[in-house]
């Protein structure tokens, strides 16, 4: 029986993938799919760590919660009294996993719909072939398939701690974070990037006593340091503990629950006993198993597959985008990325503009920032001007009741072009697009200022950040 040949065979159905194999399936070419993610019934979950395990879940659960404490903190505040509130967690992480079943099914019918090949299982090279690359595919039946271009979209893993395997009982990875069945009393996090945060308030906003061990000696040290700052003093004010500076020295894991020794930035000696520990120390490309060495495919000195600035590998007709190259580790990164590849091999100029990509941490105030931080622009020099206009004098944030945090707006001190947009506070992961939008258009900051804004709605705040560049806000 001959081997089927495709034009373009993705590996691995995660953001980057399945919109990869849409976009080349919209421009004319027969695309095939593989991907292995399985759900509780052994069934098909295409959508990656970001649709099972990652952004999707959990702001389901981030949603559950932060309903749980509104009830609990400010319905009083709207006139609505409560009784006996409780939480059912297992019905809070059965709607998560509707949602994330939802999202699952929504793929598959978007493979249907663009006559996309979908393999169900484990894909990996075997050899080049005429013309391209055979792959094979280990799922409930083995087989090859040929593709003339090759896209690997394999995505990333959960780093463990050296020595300490996740069990996803007490020690836990963003999917067993995921799936804790009840409230634990003392849960610890170690690494407070996004998903040590976010998971973090999901277990507090529902009564754990959380604590998050950081080795950094600062606090988001990637965003702007006012917004850091801001940022850490509310989520402290909420309860969650964050110490910084942290050398975790040991994990014991016994039956009730694992105890953690370190020292903080003092080298003081500690240990910190929790029900249940989350282990987000970052996360590693998912290359095992892909038999590169079948084929030639380098990787980097990290464990990267080695790419340019257009996701070509070192072999001809081998791309890679997403988790398993250099940039960051963003699902919408990857989707960019996808479509772009899809649209080289189609012979068109796809584009990504890594300068532009925005970052979004789902906390309550939610974070969020595209471009420069006001002390990139320092360290390199380059002159600025900075304005910020806070949540509090917007009248629908206070409407909503919540006014915690601002907008802050950095041009260039001559032309006024927009260099980034910082923002923490109410729905900020929505307000950044406007920011993405105008610097992708290299907007000038008095653009968003002439520029009429709905009333009352929170968006008023980005038109008041840009007038402060100027120092003429209207509100404030």
């Amino acid at each position: 029986m001959s081997t089927k040949t495709f034009d373009v065979v993705v590996i691995g159905g995660g953001p980057g993938g399945y919109i990869a194999a849409i976009r080349a399936a919209q421009l004319g070419m027969n695309v095939a799919c593989i991907d292995d993610w399985k759900n509780a019934a052994g069934g098909p979950a295409p959508g990656g760590t970001c649709t099972n395990v990652g952004c999707i879940p959990s702001k389901a659960l981030l949603q559950s919660s932060e309903h749980y404490e509104h009830a609990a903190k400010h319905f009083g505040e709207h006139g609505i009294s409560l009784s006996d509130l409780a939480i059912d967690v297992k019905k809070m992480v059965a709607r998560k996993d509707q949602v994330v079943k939802q999202n699952n099914d929504g793929i598959l019918y978007l493979f249907k719909k663009n006559k996309v090949a979908f393999f169900h299982g484990r894909g990996s090279f075997v050899k080049a072939a005429d013309g391209g690359y055979e792959i094979a595919v280990d799922g409930a039946e083995k087989q090859s398939i040929v593709g003339k271009q090759v896209i690997v979209a394999t995505g990333s893993s959960a780093r463990p701690l050296p020595g300490v395997a996740f069990d996803e009982e007490k020690v836990l990875s963003n999917d067993g974070a995921l799936r804790i069945g009840s409230v634990p009393k003392k849960l610890g996090v170690i690494g407070s990037g996004v998903i040590g945060l976010e998971m973090g308030s999901v277990w507090r906003r529902v009564g754990a006593e959380v604590t998050v061990l950081e080795a950094m000696p600062g606090f988001l040290p990637a965003a702007d340091e006012q917004v850091a700052k801001e940022a850490l003093k509310l989520l402290t004010r909420q309860g969650l503990k964050i110490e910084f500076g942290v050398k975790v020295g040991g994990v014991k894991v016994g039956k009730k629950g694992v105890t953690v020794s370190y020292t903080d930035a003092k080298d003081k000696a500690h240990e910190l006993e929790v029900d249940k520990l989350i282990v987000s120390i970052g996360r590693v490309p998912n290359t095992v198993g892909l038999n590169v060495e079948a084929v030639g495919l380098k990787l980097d000195e990290r464990g990267f597959v080695a790419v340019d600035d257009d996701c070509r590998t070192n072999l001809p007709g081998v791309w890679a985008v997403g988790d398993v190259v250099r940039g960051p580790m963003l699902a919408h990164k990857a989707e960019e990325e996808g479509v772009a590849v899809a649209e080289r091999i189609a012979g068109q100029h796809g584009h990504v503009d890594f300068n532009l990509i925005p970052f979004v941490i789902y906390t309550s105030p939610e974070i969020a920032w595209v471009g420069q931080t006001e002390q990139a622009l320092k360290a390199a020099g380059r002159a600025y001007k900075a304005g910020s206009f806070p949540f509090m004098a917007n009248g629908r944030a206070r409407a909503l009741g919540d006014t915690s945090g601002f907008v802050k707006f950095l041009a260039d001190a001559a032309s006024d072009e927009i260099l980034g947009v910082h923002i923490v506070g109410p729905l900020a992961s929505e307000l950044i697009a406007e920011a993405c939008v105008a610097m992708a258009f290299r907007a000038s900051a008095e653009d968003i200022a002439r520029i009429c804004h709905a009333h009352p709605s929170l968006s008023e705040s980005m038109k008041e950040a840009a007038l402060a560049v100027d120092k003429r806000t209207l509100n404030f």
